[in-house]
């Protein structure tokens, strides 16, 4: 497939764009009745041009009125170049400043500029306004670029068509990248007779393939991609700055509309709280902070407020800020991306910038210096600093891919920052090492306890993980779901060992009728499960009877099934002297020991002799 670049055609209204564009390629791009009856380009036109080298460039012809400027916006989304189209006759417009400024906004950085309607002035008609072009694109990306002598009459001969040709085969423009997730904000939807839904725009990245499974955001809808063109032709794939037409299966045109995204499902994360840089252009009014504004991004417009957050003064005209958007409705965008804002009323370009984070934070007033300060660094390549701010919440990995960080370490279906982590880390340790000195008695503390303090935030799997890579790293020991200090045993000290020797003694005295395991939870739990935890005592129903009872109780069990090869209940009060009520308890523990096995109503030695 040829390579294909975008240009757009810009400039105000009734400036010959689409009479230029009709005259280089033979497609008349005012497609519309109302178009044709008025005169003007409404909606987006697009057609392609062939060129000498084997290049295929695809014309994006924007509307140049006033009211139409969010089309415009919308045909700016994607472009590689623009030509930018200035009358002979009425010179540089006020829509033609407008539409200057939203380009350089928007990152265009190549073009060519056509003086149209020449056949309609004389030579120094066109002379002085081509001074006035110069004058106008002095100090935007556009300085420099040629300026082109052009007419299109209506029936007439066109001339400077070659000079504009070869004048367009000189840009250059560097070949995208189809890294990251595939999207294509739509700027049309219809149906085409035979196909059912066609949704057009250009690939802002990645790359989409014939049959694959997209969703359409922020609508939430699924859709099979069942056709693709390029540029015109039919193709199994479409990649990043290719104009691209896909064809729609399971889904309805009006469920469609300028704004929404095709994505790869899963992809991409809504937003509707963003950071961004933001310049504030020089002839816009001044703003006072959280002032309602329309956002242009991709092909969407949303209503936002605008928190400015390194100043006190609001949107001052001609300066540069750092600004949250919070969105009235989700949008798709990604850092990185352009966009312009414009005045709520009277609609006015304000300026625009580009996305620092678009799943940022609310930030409300107190955190506006801090806030501003973490954004100044994303500016200057440290985006690790947008983890460090998520503090041990993290981010999803998703997002992460998308601000492109490396540095993270994953917690779970979370990634942290490595400052973070670290004091997560030191938080586990320190969780543990309170635990030990509290209860001493203990191997060691069960994990879910020690979910708290600076780690009661973390979900399940994030905390999980943070105990396999602190086992992993040495700081703790892992004992099933008990988590120690490394190395640590318990070593009674002299006043724990005499409530020990006090407890054991009351338990022993008892004999095989055992002690009543409540009181003596309530006067020392830990005390209590130490000895059951070094066997010295065990639990008999809701009795406590030492080991070493139950240890010559086994025995003369043992003794007396080698004997008489099995044992009643009746038996076994006998051997023991117990009455029913203590007997069966302890016929029961010597079946979960395995030291026998109850057939009906009697006892025989266990298969196993556990």
């Amino acid at each position: 497939m040829a390579r294909h670049f975008v240009i757009g055609t810009a400039g105000h209204i009734d400036h010959g764009k689409t009479s230029l564009v009709r005259a280089l390629t033979g497609v008349d791009l005012d497609r519309l009745p109302e178009e044709r009856a008025r005169g003007i380009t409404i909606a987006l036109g697009f057609t392609v041009l062939d060129l000498p080298d084997g290049r295929r460039l695809s014309f994006v012809d924007v509307p140049g009125h006033e009211r139409l400027v969010r089309t415009m916006i919308a045909g700016a989304t994607g472009l590689d170049a623009v030509l930018l189209c200035v009358s002979a006759v009425e010179g540089v417009m006020p829509q033609t400043r407008e539409h200057l400024d939203i380009l350089s906004i928007l990152g265009v950085e190549q073009g060519v500029i056509a003086l149209t309607m020449t056949d309609l002035v004389d030579e120094e008609m066109v002379e002085l306004a081509t001074m006035d072009v110069e004058d106008a694109v002095r100090g935007t990306f556009l300085e420099g670029a040629p300026i082109i002598a052009t007419a299109s009459p209506p029936g007439g001969t066109p001339r400077g068509l070659e000079p504009l040709r070869a004048a367009l085969a000189a840009l250059d423009p560097a070949e995208r990248s189809s890294a990251g997730p595939f999207r294509l904000p739509i700027d049309r939807a219809f149906v085409r007779r035979g196909f059912g839904t066609v949704v057009t725009g250009t690939v802002r990245s990645g790359v989409v393939h014939d049959g694959e499974e997209v969703e359409v955001q922020p609508a939430g809808l699924r859709a099979r991609v069942r056709g693709i063109q390029v540029h015109g032709d039919s193709v199994d794939h479409s990649r990043a700055g290719q104009r691209t037409a896909l064809n729609l299966a399971g889904i309805e045109r009006d469920d469609l509309a300028r704004g929404q995204v095709v994505l790869r499902p899963g992809t991409i994360p809504l937003a509707s709280i963003i950071d961004a840089s933001y310049r504030h252009l020089a002839g816009a009014p001044h703003l006072d902070h959280d002032a309602r504004v329309r956002l242009l991004v991709g092909t969407a417009e949303v209503m936002a407020v605008c928190s400015v957050l390194d100043s006190d003064d609001g949107l001052v005209p001609g300066r540069d800020h750092l600004v949250q958007l919070r969105t009235d409705s989700p949008i798709v965008v990604l850092p990185g991306d352009r966009f312009v804002l414009r005045r709520e009323s009277p609609v006015e370009t304000l300026g625009g910038g580009r996305v620092l984070d678009p799943w940022a934070p609310r930030a409300r007033q107190r955190d506006h210096a801090r806030a501003a300060a973490e954004l100044a660094r994303v500016l200057d390549g440290d985006r690790s600093v947008l983890l460090l701010r998520a503090g041990q919440r993290g981010l999803p990995p998703v997002e992460v891919d998308l601000h492109e960080i490396t540095d993270g370490i994953s917690l779970g279906d979370r990634v942290v920052h490595p400052e973070v982590f670290a004091r997560l880390l030191d938080a586990l340790v320190a969780a543990v090492d309170a635990w030990h000195a509290e209860r001493p008695l203990t191997p060691g503390a069960p994990r879910r306890d020690l979910r708290r303090g600076p780690l009661r935030h973390l979900g399940d799997r994030a905390f999980d993980e943070l105990v396999a890579r602190a086992a992993a790293l040495q700081r703790i020991e892992l004992d099933g779901p008990i988590i120690r200090a490394p190395g640590f045993r318990v070593r009674p000290d002299p006043d724990q060992q005499a409530l020990l020797d006090r407890l054991l003694a009351t338990v022993d005295a008892a004999g095989l009728d055992g002690t009543p395991v409540a009181p003596l939870m309530a006067e020392d739990p830990d005390a209590f499960m130490f000895l059951v935890g070094e066997g010295l005592v065990d639990r008999v129903a809701d009795r406590a009877v030492t080991g070493a009872h139950l240890e010559k109780l086994v025995h003369r069990v043992r003794s007396h099934l080698a004997t008489h090869g099995s044992l009643s209940t009746a038996d076994f009060k006998e051997l023991t002297g117990l009455s029913r009520r203590m007997a069966i308890p302890l016929l029961e523990w010597l079946d979960a020991r395995r030291v026998t096995l109850r057939q009906g109503d009697v006892r025989v030695a266990h298969p196993s002799r556990g």
